[in-house]
């Protein structure tokens, strides 16, 4: 098994060049699955996780969180990237406790978004949220500088879809010691070619969280280093548990279970 210093380091070491996919599993089994997929990082995905604990996105603690960081982190071989959300914390003073303490859990990386959670007034006012990142990394360095810092920007997920202030919040994370920068809801050619360019040479982490035309191999000739799913392979899980669900309890049939995945298979995966 690598040391965290080593996955550390690769992880660092894949977002020098190229395009690789870093898939949310949202528990061990899916975490090793994945790994066995031959995938070179893997991140949590908050979203994900709180829906298998039984809370709506946002409503898992941070103690709860870095617990389920530092499992997966342990249990894997390859980098995992911590989706922390906002780091559980409004000022700078908090992002710097927390992100310390993501920082003891053997992850690679970890972002930190600037939602506020209020979605009348989605987004942290610019100077406060830049000194989030910039608390953010202090803590990455004062314990010894080898987390990768992703700075994301929600404005389009979160109703305030401004390309300007979105680029103009990139870059001032990237000032800030952000290593990636990550504007999740890009959704066209164009506007991830925008933000690739405006924030060069810093690598560029793109969410396809929905079905799109757009391929792994389109993404990498636009620029972007980095592909997350966020919550996707989540929701496609409890899409089929919930299909199949649906028929049993509506028409009482049980026809659902003819997609589900052999057994045998499921056990080869997980054999040790």
């Amino acid at each position: 098994m690598p040391t965290t210093v080593d996955k550390r380091a690769e992880f660092k070491r894949l977002h020098e060049s190229g395009c690789f996919v870093i898939p949310n599993p949202w528990d061990v089994g899916t975490a090793l699955y994945l790994q066995g997929m031959g995938f070179k990082a893997l991140a949590t995905t908050s979203a994900g996780f709180a829906w298998a604990m039984g809370f709506s996105d946002g409503g898992i603690t941070r103690a709860a969180a870095l617990l389920h960081i530092a499992e997966l982190s342990a249990a894997t071989s390859v980098p995992v990237n911590a989706d922390f959300e906002g780091g559980f914390a409004d000022a700078p003073e908090g992002i710097a406790e927390s992100v310390s303490l993501c920082a003891t859990t053997g992850v690679s990386g970890l972002s930190i978004e600037d939602y506020t959670g209020d979605k009348t007034n989605p987004l942290y006012d610019f100077e406060l949220a830049v000194a989030r990142i910039k608390a953010a990394r202090a803590a990455i360095d004062k314990a010894g500088g080898d987390v990768l810092l992703t700075g994301r920007s929600e404005g389009f997920i979160r109703g305030r879809p401004d390309m300007d202030e979105t680029i103009r919040r990139l870059k001032a994370y990237a000032a800030a010691g952000a290593d990636c920068l990550y504007a999740p809801g890009l959704s066209t050619r164009e506007q991830i070619l925008t933000v690739v360019k405006a924030v060069a040479p810093k690598p560029v982490n793109i969410l396809m969280g929905s079905p799109s035309a757009l391929t792994v191999k389109d993404v990498a000739e636009l620029g972007a280093l980095r592909i997350s799913v966020g919550g996707s392979l989540a929701r496609a899980a409890w899409g089929g548990f919930i299909r199949t669900a649906r028929l049993i309890a509506e028409a009482g049939s049980f026809q659902g279970f003819a997609d589900a995945v052999p057994s045998a298979e499921l056990n080869k995966a997980f054999s040790k």
